[in-house]
């Protein structure tokens, strides 16, 4: 059971009474009454043959008070978009499919980077901009919801928890953030926010020194989930990262336009697990290793726009305080572990302590090589001024894809 403290800088709502998930439902149909709700769906199409999404699906067709549900499909041909139209269509709720590889979305694609402002590279990122670009046209949803197409212990429970202080009347949060423990198999998972994020962000501020933005980004429980709610017009003034970095982009990008008071976070789950990345101890590009390096250059970048200055030196700094900080907290991730009847390899642990500290370095040397690096999707009050008419072409693009026109 969630204790009831409140630590850090932003409001947390706990799971204290394991109230129903009926009980949940029922107040959120009366708050659609005025605040409509809508769930953005990023996904690969590798992931509707996968053994979660199909069990998502059947949750979802149960929630009573969505308007709509946004998928955005990446990696699909024109046979696998047929079949996800087929595979999403007992989805009650008003279901569209952003078939992003199709030549509809290409030539609105194309049509941005004419302009300067398309995404760099395919990706999370990407996907969820262009399905908030679509939410945006719809003007059928002002409370959002987004969550990952992986997540093996999904419930609707989830859902509800996660769009409740957001869609509330008499509530005033602009944005919400889900948090579980990451525990499966009786294991204790989540290494990336537990090994890389926090021990990152207490060696940032030894090095740094006190810095309001660090205790921001260290007050969230689970800066790295992918679940999180929020006012629609949040989505017009957000610059997304296209790489690994999204969630703690996002996160930089809230700290920058909103009041404190209207963030919160919300315990969403007793346990969670979805596909797990792999190191890729030899591959920069991919697993854990290039998710290591986006959100460490995300952190660099935000903290350079506030100030700071970075030398070789100071990485060099950092990377040692970071290694202690990440060994003290695997020794207490191991007793937390063994208390709680769970297992954790310390072994590999320390060894992804190792890579991660390596890629601060290298982290660092890419900040430093590129400044003019383009991180950033332009949000989409930019595009709207550039281009006035491509949401509503997008619209019409997407209408035209899911209505069998394709």
């Amino acid at each position: 059971m969630s204790d009831f403290h409140q630590n850090g800088i932003i409001t947390d709502f706990h799971n204290l009474t394991r109230r129903s998930v009926e009980a949940l439902e029922q107040e959120l149909c009366q708050f659609a009454r005025r605040r409509p709700m809508g769930l953005i769906l990023p996904s690969l199409f590798s992931e509707l043959e996968g053994p979660a999404l199909s069990a998502i699906v059947d949750e979802l067709v149960k929630v009573p008070y969505l308007n709509e549900i946004v998928i955005g499909l990446d990696r699909a041909d024109r046979e696998q978009f047929l079949y996800a139209r087929e595979f999403f269509s007992r989805l009650p709720q008003h279901t569209r499919i952003l078939w992003n590889d199709g030549p509809r979305l290409r030539a609105l694609d194309a049509e941005l980077e004419e302009h300067g402002l398309g995404a760099l590279e395919p990706g999370k990122g990407r996907n969820v901009w262009y399905c908030a670009g679509y939410m945006l046209s719809s003007g059928r949803s002002t409370v959002v919801g987004l969550h990952d197409c992986d997540i093996l212990t999904y419930e609707r429970g989830l859902l509800a928890r996660l769009m409740y202080p957001v869609a509330h009347p008499n509530f005033n949060y602009s944005f919400c953030k889900g948090y579980y423990p990451r525990i499966a198999e009786g294991k204790l998972n989540g290494r990336v926010s537990r090994l890389l994020v926090t021990p990152l962000l207490r060696a940032l501020k030894t090095v740094c020194g006190p810095m309001p933005y660090l205790d921001y980004l260290d007050s969230f429980r689970y800066p790295l989930s992918g679940e999180f709610a929020m006012r629609s017009e949040v989505l017009e003034g957000i610059r997304m990262p296209a790489d690994w970095g999204l969630e703690i982009g996002v996160l930089s990008e809230l700290q920058r336009n909103y009041s404190l008071r209207q963030l919160c976070q919300v315990d969403i789950a007793d346990a969670y697990d979805h596909k797990h990345q792999p190191v890729s101890e030899d591959d920069p590009d991919s697993g854990l290793n290039r998710m290591s390096l986006d959100i460490s250059k995300a952190l660099y970048r935000k903290l350079a726009t506030q100030g700071v200055t970075f030398s070789s030196e100071d990485f060099r700094t950092l990377k040692a305080t970071y290694y202690r900080f990440a060994l003290d907290l695997i020794e207490a991730y191991d007793h937390d572990a063994t208390m709680n009847g769970l297992s954790l390899d310390r072994h590999s642990e320390e060894q992804a302590v190792e890579l991660f500290a390596s890629n601060l370095l290298e982290a660092g040397n890419l900040f430093m090589d590129n400044p003019r690096e383009r991180p950033f999707i332009p949000s989409w009050n930019r595009v709207q001024a550039a281009v006035p008419d491509l949401l509503t072409r997008m619209h019409e693009a997407v209408e035209l894809d899911n209505q069998g026109k394709v």
